[in-house]
């Protein structure tokens, strides 16, 4: 079976770094907000190009943290409405909601499957203070009419970095683009810990210094609470593999454009339609998603020969049953994206035998 995503094979590409940095924090005593935090924090900061990162429990809370420390610093005010993807995960529609903000879906870009800068502007009122740009698939969403709408606007624009660790646009990482980003280490991504981790990246020292405090229960300052707010920090063991995979990660993200190119070159399947990529800068491949009309036959195929894929995502946000107050709503794009989406297998692990494999079963499909 190829699978999907062999996390043993990934971790196992640089495992001996990555033991010998579990071994240092298990010897040293000090398993939370040390110095392997410290370093990586510096390093990940560093690697992104802005001033600040600050390590939290996960992606999900590094965005409810952004949106949290805005309001808490009186940026933002529960109510304000905040431009978000319609066709995006659930965690970056959770953030804003968590925080009793709006979330205003925008339609996506059949092209490019990233927000419509040409449908955001249209959805902008007086009440649109945000714009979260997620960088949906390893692709960057960024680029100047998401700048000009924003500038022009008055929006802070804030990036979910999630599923984009390392991503170029010009010679600035996704990332460093905004007011600030959320960034997951979530073990599947690209940057990915052996468990939960995230981080929260920005240039704005009073934002970094307030969700720093609100992620340590509300304080700065030992037993002294200005903010009521939550646990969320990264463990020195999550911080310390992070730190080892961060030095590869350049080259595992070469390895995955690597496999992307195997796939735009060798599927010809006229029933796929694969990623449009005219810039492979701009592209970490965190996932290779194609559109089939018959999604669900194409995938029962594929697992009968050995090849595992997985579906991003199956039921959209607006259709889910915690947000039951948009059931009614029509996002026809989005509902096209999520009913014919599979993803492809795509790793640093994965093998070129492996990939061609998977290229030759999808040319002899027939629905």
């Amino acid at each position: 079976m190829i699978q999907f995503l062999d996390l043993q094979k990934i971790t196992a590409l640089h495992g001996n770094e990555i033991e010998q940095a579990v071994n240092r924090v298990v010897a040293s005593g000090r398993y939370l907000q040390g110095n392997e935090n410290k370093s990586f924090e510096k390093n990940y900061a560093q690697y992104i190009g802005t001033d600040h990162a600050v390590g939290v429990a996960n992606g999900l809370d590094a965005l409810i943290l952004i949106f949290r420390a805005y309001i808490e610093t009186g940026v933002l005010h529960p109510g304000d409405e905040v431009i978000v993807p319609a066709n995006t995960y659930i965690a970056s529609i959770l953030s804003v909601t968590e925080n009793r903000l709006k979330p205003v879906l925008v339609e996506p870009d059949i092209t490019t499957l990233q927000l419509s800068p040409e449908k955001a502007e249209k959805a902008i009122t007086p009440r649109t203070k945000a714009m979260l740009l997620v960088h949906l698939y390893g692709r960057c969403a960024y680029n100047a009419d998401i700048e000009h709408i924003c500038r022009q606007n008055g929006l802070l624009l804030i990036e979910d970095n999630a599923q984009a660790h390392g991503c170029l646009y010009t010679n600035r990482r996704t990332g460093s683009l905004g007011n600030a980003a959320a960034h997951s280490f979530y073990p599947g991504k690209n940057l990915g810990a052996l468990g939960d981790g995230g981080a929260v990246t920005t240039n704005d020292t009073a934002l970094a210094d307030t969700v720093r405090a609100l992620a340590n229960y509300g304080s700065s300052e030992k037993y002294v609470f200005r903010y009521k707010g939550r646990n969320s920090r990264l463990d020195e063991i999550q911080a310390a593999i992070l730190d080892v995979k961060l030095k590869y990660l350049d080259q595992d993200n070469m390895r995955r454009k690597a496999v992307a190119e195997m796939y735009l070159g060798g599927i010809t399947n006229p029933a796929i339609t694969l990623p449009h990529v005219s810039n492979f800068d701009s592209h970490v491949f965190h996932l290779f998603p194609i559109l089939a009309n018959h999604r669900d036959n194409l995938q029962k195929y594929l697992r009968q020969n050995g090849v595992d894929t997985l579906i991003h995502y199956p039921v959209p946000p607006h259709r889910q049953k915690c947000y039951r107050e948009w059931n009614r709503l029509s996002f026809p794009v989005t509902e096209m994206i999520h009913s014919k989406e599979l993803s492809l297998p795509i790793s640093p692990a994965i093998a070129d035998n492996e990939v061609s494999q998977v290229i030759d079963l999808i040319n002899n499909w027939h629905y």
